[in-house]
Order: C-alpha cells, then structure tokens, then sequence
C-alpha cells in the first residue's frame, strides 16, 4: 500500500516459486526477473567500482595548478603552408592510405557504413495550394465575424489553433500581426494573415484588466494521478471533502492546518497551500483564470483536471489589458494533385535512370542537383540532407539489401519522394581512398610541404640566419600559456606551444617543428609563472569529472572486445 519494496517478502516469495515443481514457472520467474537483477546488480557494482577508485592525487592537483600559471615568452621564426600553392604539391591514392593506416586508430571504422546520392522531387504546397487555403478562409469570414458563440462555430469548421476560453496580456501573446490585433474592438475582426504555414483570421471576444502575476493559496483534494490521469478517487467523494473544507474555514477553521492535513499538493502544502506570485498561463486553465479574474480575498471552489482547489486570492500586481481572443485559421497543405505530381516525377525519373550514368544525364536534363548523404549505418532512422518521418528506414533497409550503383524506387520522406542511388560501401575498418580523401589529403600534403620548406628553406643555426633563408623575420612572442596552445600572431600550435615551456631550448634554437599551419624555428627566452589565485577545489573537480568516465571507458572497450552481431536492422 506505501509502495515500499519489502525485502523479506520478495525472497520468501522467491523461494517458494523455487520450492514448487512447476518448472516452466521457476523458469519464467529466472528469466524475467531473477537473472536480470543478478546481472544489473553486477554492473551496478562494477560501474562504482571503477569510478570509486578513480581519484585525484595531490601531486597532480599541485602540478595542474602550476602548469595552469606557467607562462613563457619565446622568439619564432614562421613560414605557413600556404606559402607553397597546393596545386604544386600532389597527394596520390599510396599517400593516403599510408597515413591511414600508420594512424589506423583514428580511421578505422567499427561497423560497416554506406553512402547514397539521391534526387529530391518536393511535394510541398504550391501556389495553387495556397491560393486554396487562402480562398477556403475567406469563404467563413463573414460568418465568423458575425458568429455569437466563436467556441462552437469552430469547432464546427474546424481551426489549427484550437479556441481557448482565457485572457492572456499582450506580451503573453504568441501571434504574429499582435500588435493590430490587440487594437481590436470587441466583436471586430483582424485578416486573414499568413501566420506561419496558416491563413488566420483574428476575432476580439473580450478585454479585461487582468495583473501580470498573482499570489494563492490552496488545497487540493485529488480525483486523478497528475502523471497518468488516471482517477485515484470518486469524483464525489473529491467533491464532498473540498465542501466540507470551506466549510470548515468559512466556520474559522485554520487553514494552514486544514492544508498541511489534507491537501494532496505536495509542492505548496508545507507552506500553507501558498503560490507566491506566478505569471499568467502557469497553471491550468481554470486555476489560472480564478486567480487572475477574481479579486484580492476571493475565496472558492474551483475544478481542474487534478481535482477540487478551495483557493484564495491573496494578491495580484501590475493590472494591464488581457485579451481573450478567437482565431479561425487553416493550413496550407499539399493538394493530392500537387503530391501525386511529385509522386509521378519521381517515377518517371526512376524508371529511365537504369545506370549511374542515365542517373546523371536525367539529374542534368532536369536541372536538378544530386544529393549526397553521410555515411549511413544499418541501424540509422535518419540519413543526412533527408531527414526522418515517411520511409526514411524502408531507404536505409533498401541501402543494405541492394549493391552500389543500383538505384531505387522513389521513397516518399517528410514532404518530398527522392530516388537514390547506392555510391559506395564502406566495410568495417579502413575506409576506401575517395572516402578517406577529404579526410587525410589536406594534412598529407602539409606534411609534404613542411619537409620541402625544411629541406629548401629552412637554413642556419640562428633565427636571425633561418629568417633571411625564409624572408621572413624573428617574431617575438610574450605570454605563451601552457594551459591555452593558442599562440598571439601564429594561432593554435601545440606543438609550438610545447617547445616554449622546453627548458633545455633557452637560449636556444628548436629543430624545425612541423606544425598545424606551418614549419616553426623557436628560441625560448624565459619560462616563468604567472600571478593567479589558487583554484584546488575547482581543479581538482575537473580531474574528477575526466577520471569518472572510467566507466563508460570500460564499457566501451568491453563493447570492442566482444563479437556482437547487430541484427536490430533487420526488425526495425
């Protein structure tokens, strides 16, 4: 009844499912519940072990803390990469995959993946379509206007914005043109109005003085769950009790008593049933217009969808015009001529582009632009530049089942039907060169430039010797951080920044560092320590928060290390 698990009683009732002979029950009871609580309870503890165990030492505090302070100033000579014109430098297919496989790591692909270019053929709302909505809006103007009950008549023609029987403050209102509509006499009305994808008309139905927030107190009796909806208690029953209550403190009964005794708020009921000064459209509806429409002191029964409120109005702040509002608004959709033209195009273009070659032809004859994708997984719901919605996993399953080159059948996702033709297949580990290119070539080839400016230009034992070799000049830096690699005047460099905090390279010239952006000479000057103030607590929660991913680590590499056939692709 409290809903508190007893231990005790679980494992007796356990062992008597153990004792009896009914062996498809004792199996039932293993399987569903007995063996996975045994194997969560295992992970439960591997998962604080790992993370109990990680910690940060005191050396480590102390030497992040001083590293986050070190500060040096160096002289550099720079020669960027883009000194040398890439067209002068070439990077074959060999080039790629020889740095793709020494830094196999960072390219190697743990599932297989695929990749398709397709064709788009829109099905959204044209200018027929809009013309449509706009005409079917105007066909009701006339009698919206002149409707006395704005409530059922739309609900009898139906609107996208449903009615709402409240006031809200101009600032409250989300529509757009609000500014003309709330200049609206009462009975007037404002349109039609594009508003969004939707003709709107906008009719007054009533101006009041409503306060921007106001402070309550209540007490709820509860008839349904607020999580589920579900009904906990008689409507009648709910019903007798709050009129009991106001009986009770119309008889100078406490209220604070009768709240912290029987209101089934768990939010308010410690503090006296009280709401201190909450905005409009806060609560539910009728909770919300109580307290905004009656006056200071106001007390009353109220029903909402959780139950009966005895509430009070205990104060109201800044009165301003509210408005309650009526909008008959519809939208433009896509006729069925419209989407089945779309439909026929797409067919049309299937069915003629047998090869990639008749797919590019038809793709150039329409004026129309393929398309390509990211790499596609099997168990994907969604594929780039397409979206989700529609057949986006029947295209995802089609990409699996069929062989690059082949070409689909047109798939209808969100509004537009595309056909899709298969462009590569990518299985697990290194991929192949043309998907690896726009990965690797543009580092390759700066690997290529640095050791032509290191072989060709790069010459002396000074920095003042490698400057004229490079006509350039001795650039001097102030400020190196060790904790930030981003240098003043030469951008993100690491390994730059690395060699500044080198003891040994004071007075010193560098060996040629290959860099981000260029080749780097360096001479360090100084190595010091910048004034800052001493941050333990706020370091050392940051080696915390890296060490506690040892968990998701460990899982991961548990994950790799096992054989797992993903078969979810082919039930979803």
């Amino acid at each position: 009844k409290t809903g508190e698990f007893k231990v005790a009683e679980a494992k007796n009732a356990f062992a008597q499912i153990k004792k009896s002979k009914n062996a498809e029950q004792v199996e039932m009871i293993n399987q569903a519940y007995i063996e996975p609580t045994i194997q969560q309870s295992l992970r439960s503890k591997y998962a604080a072990l790992l993370q109990g165990a990680a910690y940060a030492p005191k050396w480590l505090i102390e030497k992040t803390q001083a590293d986050n302070n070190a500060v040096a100033s160096i002289s550099v000579v720079s020669l960027p990469y883009a000194s040398i014109a890439d067209s002068t430098v070439k990077v074959s297919d060999d080039d790629i995959l020889a740095y793709a496989k020494k830094h196999h790591k960072e390219f190697d692909k743990d599932e297989e993946s695929r990749t398709i270019s397709f064709v788009s053929f829109e099905s959204t709302p044209n200018k027929n379509d809009t013309t449509t909505a706009l005409d079917q809006v105007n066909a009701l103007k006339a009698d919206f206007a002149t409707t006395t009950d704005a409530k059922a008549y739309l609900g009898k023609v139906g609107t996208e914005l449903p009615y709402y029987d409240s006031y809200f403050s101009k600032t409250k209102l989300q529509q757009t043109n609000k500014d003309s509509i709330t200049k609206l006499a009462i009975g007037e009305i404002y349109g039609p109005y594009l508003d969004a994808n939707n003709y709107t008309i906008a009719k007054m139905i009533g101006i009041k003085q409503w306060p921007d927030s106001v402070k309550v107190r209540h007490i709820l009796i509860s008839t349904a769950d607020p999580r589920t909806g579900q009904q906990i208690k008689p409507d009648s029953v709910g019903k007798k009790l709050i009129d009991s209550i106001e009986t009770a403190v119309k008889g100078g009964a406490n209220f604070d008593t009768l709240c912290l005794k029987y209101s089934d708020d768990p939010g308010s009921k410690e503090k006296g049933g009280v709401y201190d000064y909450f905005p409009q459209g806060q609560m539910v509806g009728t909770f919300n217009d109580f307290a905004f429409d009656k006056s200071v002191g106001t007390k009353g029964v109220v029903k909402t969808e959780y139950g009966y409120h005895y509430m009070e109005v205990l104060g109201q702040k800044n009165l301003q015009p509210a408005y309650k509002i009526a909008y008959l608004s519809k939208s433009i959709i896509s006729s069925n001529e419209t989407v089945t033209a779309a439909s026929t195009a797409a067919s049309q273009f299937s069915a003629t582009s047998k090869n990639k070659k008749a797919f590019d032809e038809n793709t150039l004859k329409l004026n129309k632009q393929a398309m390509p994708s990211g790499d596609i997984k099997a168990i994907d719901f969604a594929v780039q530049n397409v979206g989700t919605g529609g057949d986006s996993r029947k295209l995802i399953r089609w990409v699996y089942d069929n062989s690059v080159g082949d070409i689909s059948e047109p798939f209808e996702v969100g509004e537009k039907y595309l056909v899709a033709i298969i462009t590569s297949v990518n299985k697990p580990g290194l991929s192949s060169v043309s998907a690896l290119r726009p990965l690797v070539e543009g580092i390759v080839r700066n690997q290529k430039k640095a050791k032509q400016i290191i072989d060709t230009k790069f010459k002396g034992t000074t920095l003042e010797a490698i400057a004229t070799s490079t006509a350039t000049t001795v650039q001097k830096v102030d400020s190196v951080l060790f904790s930030n690699p981003f240098i003043v005047g030469i951008g993100m460099e690491p390994k730059v920044a690395g060699a500044a905090f080198n003891a040994g390279l004071k007075g010193k010239v560098s060996e040629a560092i290959a860099g981000s952006n260029g080749v780097y000479a360096v001479r360090v000057e100084n190595i010091g320590a910048k004034p800052g103030a001493t941050d333990i607590a706020g370091i050392k929660q940051t080696l915390m928060q890296t060490q506690k991913m040892a968990a998701y680590r460990s899982s991961e590499a548990l994950k790799k290390s096992a054989s797992i056939k993903d078969n979810r692709s082919k039930i979803y």
